[in-house]
């Protein structure tokens, strides 16, 4: 898979985990292993690297680890990438269709109105 991904000319192969570690010490400490950890972190901030600057960060059912290190990592991500819009959508019981759907509206009108700001 990764070969074919790097012979690709639409699609980038997955970075090593060193990698990743590395980006992810700009912000957060590696000790950090709740969650998703400083992986998630890293992997938010090589998609905005490579341009994707529009998140869905899903947090999943029962998920408390990752609900802290998800959201709480967002602002000093967006500190460092201003133009980052990252939405984090929560799917547990508490949280209701509508809620889940209008954020990632939001989300969608934001990125809308950053692309207007790029051109």
């Amino acid at each position: 898979m990764k070969i074919a991904l790097a012979e690709s000319s639409h699609f980038h192969a997955p970075s090593t985990i060193e990698k990743k570690a590395k980006k992810a010490q700009e912000l957060i400490s590696l000790g950090n292993q709740g969650g998703e950890g400083w992986f998630l972190t890293a992997e938010m901030m090589e998609l905005i690297e490579d341009g994707v600057e529009n998140i869905v960060c899903v947090q999943p059912f029962a998920c408390l680890p990752n609900h802290v290190m998800g959201k709480g990592m967002i602002k000093p991500i967006r500190q460092k990438y201003p133009l980052s819009n990252i939405a984090p959508i929560d799917y547990d019981p508490g949280a209701s269709e509508v809620n889940q759907l209008n954020r990632i509206k939001l989300m969608m009108e934001t990125a809308k109105r950053n692309l207007d700001r790029k051109n």
